[in-house]
């Protein structure tokens, strides 16, 4: 295990490009304070660089909420704001890390498929299937910061989407009946939505 003081990029470090991208996004982004102890740690569990883009959300944030709060990329956890810290959300999930968590709860993982280049995988609450996204930590994060959540998510928006997410916590997730992944469960305008506990939603998926 490398230590802490060779995973801090001091000479390329990327959180000046993630600060430029936030400024430049064309909706909300709110950027998590972060415990400078608890940042350590997480970054020496997770063994990347702050060069990397994953490295320093991890050791800069306590985490990314965009667009109202739809999409919660981990960080090293912010309890102030109920956001767990990426470790604390991988506990008990086999393959893959996970990076991030949206409303409807699905999830993205960083992946390594086949001894391929690492991309971000995303669990669908639509479909219960893992999609590749085809790009890396950095990349699809810049690109959802950049504005591409609005057609990624435009088949699970809702009249309204927006205040209702908004009041939602971020330790929690919108329970939709009929279940997305049902036929009935399609028309999210029509059908019933709840908050419930991230933790529960990703068991009702079999994320966890």
């Amino acid at each position: 295990m490398r230590p802490l003081i060779e995973l801090i990029e001091t000479d390329d470090p990327a959180w000046p490009e993630i600060q430029a991208a936030v400024a430049a996004a064309p909706y909300p982004v709110l950027v998590l304070a972060a415990d400078s102890e608890r940042a350590d740690e997480e970054l020496q569990r997770l063994q990347v660089t702050t060069r990397s883009w994953l490295g320093a959300v991890v050791h800069h944030t306590g985490g990314l909420v965009l667009d109202q709060g739809w999409l919660r990329v981990l960080g090293s956890g912010n309890d102030e704001h109920q956001l767990a810290s990426r470790s604390q959300v991988n506990d008990n999930v086999a393959g893959g890390i996970l990076v991030a968590q949206d409303v409807l709860g699905g999830h993205f993982a960083w992946t390594d498929t086949a001894g391929s280049k690492p991309t971000i995988q995303y669990f669908a609450p639509d479909t219960l299937r893992w999609e590749d996204c085809k790009l890396g930590y950095g990349e699809w994060l810049a690109a959802m910061i950049g504005g591409a959540m609005t057609s990624f998510y435009e088949t699970l928006r809702w009249r309204g989407w927006a205040e209702e997410v908004a009041a939602c916590r971020f330790d929690q997730a919108i329970d939709v009946l009929p279940p997305l992944w049902t036929r009935e469960g399609k028309d999210l305008n029509t059908a019933s939505r709840r908050p419930i506990p991230m933790s529960e939603a990703m068991s009702l998926m079999g994320v966890r």
